[in-house]
């Protein structure tokens, strides 16, 4: 790149070329050498193994026409290191370049009488001549250049190379502005192919998260922590460029609205957050690519007022958990090992939904089961279903089911009633139930996005499969903004004990696989399975965040981790395949200790107080989904061991509220009960 006149060169892999920074006196000059690597700096021309460009000292003389006594002056030593063979000064045309100096040498433009012409110097001249300064600031430049040449190279060719160090380098360089430019040139550049189906999303995301990165190293670990609000209203138009589809424009906007927060460190850290917020955007419109897996069909509508009522079981994770969260379920692929449950003998998660008469939505949620407390959403105008995209508003999640389900459109011009009256002929009424506590780590809140959804299709006559639910319930919850993975849903709507699996490409798509375990291990894992409530609810507040930002920052420990989570599912598979309790505890063990190297704090002390004191009794244990609280579930050494566990506990100091329930398991899934 340097020249046009080497490039034309055919170069083999053993030449070297190399610049040098040289001062005599006061000039200045850059000064280009060439040598083979077979080439022996030491050894006579007279020699006859000597070479230069790995050649015969003869071969070249008589391909150029230089004598040998214009390298070397009598009584001198005539090796390669004093040949006087490199131009290096024109008395009148200047600094001699590459196409006229070596570049001749090894074939190139130029003439014999130009070199003759021409101030020469050997190698030994030019390495008692080096300028130090200009050297080791050439070599420094070199060394951020190729930190940003890997930095581009790990990004787009999609590797599990940790590009901290280079970011952490450039930074203490002050190299920080050519790194972001570099940063901003391949997340904008990654929209030209590919965005169809998110492949080329991904990338950029994690460009974006790298430049988060790189702005918390120049805050020096001051101002203040990284993961928090990112709702400034300057970024909100970059934000709209981005979910509007148009890539290189939001990151340019990004970019433009970043240089006014480079001076201070806290607001390079809330720079940051907002980097990382418009990171979850792109990687939402990555996840949506799976919205082509979703079939449903058109059949018959049931009548008004007639409800279309699904339960479902809840599900314990064996093995793989986290694998399935984007984006590491796209760019590593992920395995998850998971089965079906009954809780204390019954489906603890349940949806129904009718069509009314009166065109509006009521939206019902009831806690603490089917009669337990309900709350109420009325949706009379599209502009009730605005917030559907905000967990915490009321009704999110089913006003998220409403949207996604296609039983409204917020983006027609007509009116809310209109609509329901055109498509339906009348309003829907949906409620949802959970016995589950908030927390549970049972796959709650995606297992009820499949049930509420299923629900709303049956009411309105459309048909579907288990394989749509699982893809809708993933895209429902990027239209929430929640994110996760999409091993709650495969655990909740197939029965089973299965294994889901999602490929390291994208559209992401979930296969899913149902084991045939031996009769006599599911009779039996059914009489070693216990669940215990730990009495602490799983506060999950920035901890898929933490996840993704580690996953995006390939931390080695974190990728060898997701290496052995998909390694221990495929493990499970076996264990389970074969009848084997015993292995299955260790899997199951090995889960444990892999969720905490993806979480780390996931497990609090009177959890692992319990797990210590269960540990004689147990082949193996784990908390349920991310840890931090909710369910822990136990394999035990013997059958039906409810009471030895619960005197265990009772006998264990400061372990607060828990409680013990029954395991059954369930091999039907999402079941439709009569209409009524």
């Amino acid at each position: 790149m340097t020249s046009q006149c080497v490039g034309r060169l055919e170069l083999a892999d053993d030449i070297i070329i190399q610049g040098h920074r040289i001062e005599v006196g006061r000039l200045k000059l850059s000064v280009y050498t060439v040598t083979g690597a077979q080439d022996d700096l030491e050894l006579s021309s007279d020699d006859s193994s000597a070479s230069f460009l790995n050649q015969r000292w003869s071969l070249f003389f008589s391909r150029t026409g230089i004598q040998p006594e214009e390298l070397w002056v009598r009584g001198e030593g005539r090796s390669l290191l004093e040949a006087r063979l490199f131009p290096v000064l024109f008395p009148r045309g200047g600094a001699v370049g590459l196409d006229g100096g070596v570049g001749w040498l090894l074939g190139g433009v130029g003439c014999l009488r130009r070199w003759r012409e021409a101030w020469r110097l050997s190698l030994k001249e030019v390495m008692s001549l080096t300028c130090q300064e200009a050297e080791l600031q050439w070599r420094e430049e070199l060394l951020f250049l190729a930190g940003r040449r890997r930095v581009t190279d790990a990004l787009r060719s999609r590797t599990d190379v940790c590009l901290l160090p280079c970011f952490r380098a450039a930074v203490l360089g002050g190299q920080q502005g050519a790194l972001l430019e570099t940063l901003d040139s391949i997340a904008a550049g990654s929209g030209k192919q590919g965005a169809e189906s998110g492949a080329e999303l991904g990338v950029a995301s994690r460009c974006l998260s790298c430049i988060a990165d790189v702005l918390v190293c120049m805050a020096g670990g001051r101002g203040g922590l990284r993961s928090g609000p990112a709702a400034n209203e300057a970024w909100s138009s970059a934000y709209f460029l981005l979910e509007e589809g148009d890539l290189r424009g939001g990151v340019k906007a990004l970019a433009t609205q970043r240089a006014d927060w480079l001076s201070r460190p806290d607001l390079l850290v809330r720079a940051a957050r907002h980097y990382e917020g418009a990171g979850q955007v792109l990687l939402r419109q990555a996840v949506m690519s799976s919205q082509r897996f979703i079939s449903i069909g058109r059949g018959e509508v049931p009548p008004l007022e007639e409800w279309q009522e699904v339960e479902c079981p809840a599900r314990l994770d064996l093995a793989g958990g986290w694998s399935d969260t984007p984006p590491v379920a796209f760019e590593h692929g992920g395995s998850v090992t998971n089965v079906s449950v009954k809780v204390d003998g019954r489906h603890p998660i349940g949806a129904r939904a009718r069509r009314i008469r009166k065109p509006r939505l009521l939206l019902v949620s009831h806690t603490g089961g089917r009669g337990g407390v309900s709350t109420e959403t009325v949706c009379d105008v599209l502009d009730d279903l605005r917030d559907h995209c905000q967990p915490h508003a009321p009704g999110a999640l089913l006003k998220a089911v409403c949207v996604c389900s296609g039983l409204v459109s917020l983006s027609s011009q007509h009116a809310l009633g209109d609509q329901l009256m055109q498509r339906w002929g009348g309003g829907v009424e949906l409620h949802s139930w959970s016995v589950l506590p908030t927390g549970s780590g049972l796959g709650t809140s995606s297992i009820l996005a499949g049930a509420l959804l299923a629900a709303v299709y049956r009411c309105t006559g459309q048909t579907y499969d288990t394989d749509s639910l699982i893809h809708a319930v993933l895209y429902l919850e990027q239209i929430l903004t929640t994110g996760g993975g999409w091993q709650d849903q495969v655990g909740g709507l197939v029965g089973g004990v299965k294994v889901g699996r999602s490929r390291a490409s994208l559209p992401l798509q979930v296969e899913v696989e149902r084991l045939t375990p031996p009769d006599d291990f599911l009779v039996s894992l059914e009489l070693h399975l216990l669940l215990v409530y730990t009495g602490k609810t799983r506060l999950a507040r920035n901890l898929l965040q933490d996840v993704v930002r580690s996953w995006y920052s390939r931390l080695p420990t974190m990728v060898q981790n997701v290496q052995q989570l998909v390694a221990n599912s495929e493990e499970c598979v076996r264990a389970c395949s074969e009848g084997s309790l015993s292995s299955l505890g260790g899997c199951l063990d090995r889960s444990w200790q892999q969720k905490k190297l993806m979480a780390p704090g996931c497990e609090p002390a009177s959890v692992r107080t319990m797990m210590e004191a269960l540990r004689p009794l147990v082949l193996g244990q784990s908390l349920a989904g991310a840890g931090g609280g909710g369910f822990l579930y136990l394999l035990t050494r013997e059958p039906r061991q409810r009471e030895a566990v619960l005197q265990v506990l009772n006998n264990t100091p400061g372990l607060g509220d828990f409680s013990v329930h029954s395991v059954e398991l369930d091999m039907d899934g999402i079941t439709v009960l009569p209409t009524s």
